[in-house]
């Protein structure tokens, strides 16, 4: 699993959701598997599922397109009969591929497309409105949010912007 895949799976998995990562679906007769989803979630409460494909890849841009047109296409057909067959086959499907860069019109395979960037900041806010660890430290199970939490909040007192002046 990618350290990217991992904090995914941190996060959603803090924020309350189900979560299965690196799951292969599609059982060949003869062996094997039609392909490997890198993050589903499932979110109780709101009652939808959350299909993410992360890649830091540096392949052009068709390349791309082919594969994760096979990866969504996949996901909707395995997801709720492989992963999730306990859930009603009307419940929503949301896919979203992260990537390094989105394009203009920020789809591909018909699917959002949002940056690592846009996807850290999310989580860098998120982790930010705990506040200082001392007094509301995310559990341990989640060391990759914990270090952020360590880094934008610090243990005991904000920690500086200016990364110099500490």
């Amino acid at each position: 699993m990618s350290h990217l895949e991992e904090l995914l799976v941190e996060y959603y998995e803090w924020l309350g959701h189900v979560v299965v990562c690196n799951r292969h679906v599609g059982k060949r007769a003869r062996g094997g598997y039609e392909m490997e989803l890198d993050v589903v979630a499932y979110d109780p409460r709101a009652n939808y599922l959350l299909h993410i494909e992360p890649s830091l890849d540096a392949q052009s841009w068709a390349k791309r397109e082919a594969r994760f047109i096979k990866k969504f296409a996949a996901g909707r057909k395995y997801i709720l009969s492989d992963l999730f067959d306990w859930l009603p086959s009307t419940t929503p499907l949301k896919q979203l591929a992260i990537l390094i860069s989105a394009p203009p019109t920020r789809t591909l395979a018909g699917t959002e497309v949002r940056t690592v960037d846009e996807f850290i900041g999310e989580i860098r806010r998120q982790v930010f409105s705990c506040g200082m660890a001392a007094k509301a430290a995310i559990p341990e199970q989640y060391p990759l949010l914990r270090t952020i939490q360590l880094v934008v909040c610090g243990y005991y007192r904000v920690v500086s912007s200016d990364p110099t002046s500490d």
